[in-house]
């Protein structure tokens, strides 16, 4: 009974390690992104043309202009970018849109670790940071088929 006790906690204890979402806010993702981890803007084209975007971001829609998504295929191009073992910034105009995403990556689809920046690109350019221009990220995204 111990026993079966022990491997159930190391069950839980495992799923729960698994599958991690972490808001972050701007200092986070400057730290984060210079490291390494992949950041994926999932705005539409015109938001990323009206704001600019992080530097070195990947443009990745999730819910077009009407609302509307399609997780899987979306999903598809996301795992060209980040496989769910590795860790993933997203990042959108507030933080609203990628909260609903962050928690169907961690808990739908197994991404070990999702950084949500909390207050999206308004707050990040709000502080002055660094934005660059949409126009050479859309040109390669769109080359690649994975805006």
């Amino acid at each position: 009974m111990l026993r079966l006790l022990a491997n159930c906690c190391c069950l839980v204890v495992a799923f729960s390690a698994r599958a991690e979402v972490i808001d972050i806010d701007n200092a986070n993702l400057a730290k984060l992104a210079a490291s390494g981890v992949p950041v994926i803007d999932i705005r539409t084209r015109p938001e990323w043309e009206q704001t600019g975007i992080v530097p070195g971001s990947h443009l990745l829609t999730f819910f077009d202009e009407s609302g509307k998504a399609d997780p899987a295929e979306w999903l598809a191009k996301a795992k060209a970018i980040a496989k769910p073992g590795d860790p993933v910034i997203v990042i959108c105009r507030s933080g609203n849109r990628t909260k609903v995403l962050s928690q169907f990556l961690s808990q739908r689809v197994g991404y070990a670790k999702v950084y949500n920046v909390r207050h999206g690109i308004v707050a990040w350019a709000k502080e002055g940071r660094p934005t660059a221009s949409a126009a050479p990220a859309l040109a390669a995204c769109r080359a690649a088929g994975a805006c």
